[in-house]
């Protein structure tokens, strides 16, 4: 009885407040309820119907690992997709849906546009550690280099030299 008892004065709070819950998922797919559980059912959630919210809501980013913020109040989840950097890129890129048990170990070896660079510069700015866009560009530059793929026909670290040096432009915001 005490155990009960305890388990509702955790649940059972302020109904007004607010808890994030933040995952790491695959788009568009139905995750193990196994992982949801410990997670969001203290908080009073059945774990499959908010596996099956989150794969609605990242209907778009079929395919790619990608960060998901649940914002719970009142027994009540919203779903939020929060994109890296690197999952941006890689949408940026176009690519062919790929079966992830199947196919492993995938090259991302396309080619973006600085413009793409720029809009997802702008897209992370708010997280960026950067004071200007131009900072927030070469972080994500430096991004699209560990994933392997080329902006504008080069690599991406000469495009930061570019900007570094002068002889790219960046707009200010």
């Amino acid at each position: 009885k005490q155990w009960y008892q305890r388990r509702v004065a955790i649940t059972a709070g302020d109904p007004t407040a607010v808890h994030f819950v933040y995952l790491r998922v695959v788009g568009g797919e139905v995750g193990a309820t196994s992982s949801l559980a410990p997670k969001i059912g203290p908080l009073g959630l059945s774990p499959k119907k908010v596996g099956d919210d989150i794969a609605k809501a990242t209907g778009a980013w079929k395919g790619l690992k990608i960060t998901v913020q649940l914002r719970i109040q009142n027994r009540q989840a919203q779903v939020s997709v929060v994109p890296s950097a690197a999952s941006l890129i890689i949408k940026a890129l176009k690519e062919p849906q790929r079966d992830r048990k199947k196919v492993k170990h995938v090259q991302h070896n396309g080619n973006i546009t600085l413009d793409d660079v720029i809009s997802i510069a702008r897209e992370m700015r708010p997280r960026s550690g950067s004071r200007y866009l131009s900072g927030t560009c070469k972080e994500i530059l430096g991004t699209a280099q560990s994933v392997g793929c080329t902006v504008d026909g080069q690599a991406p670290h000469d495009v930061i030299d570019g900007i570094n040096s002068g002889d790219i432009e960046i707009p200010q915001e």
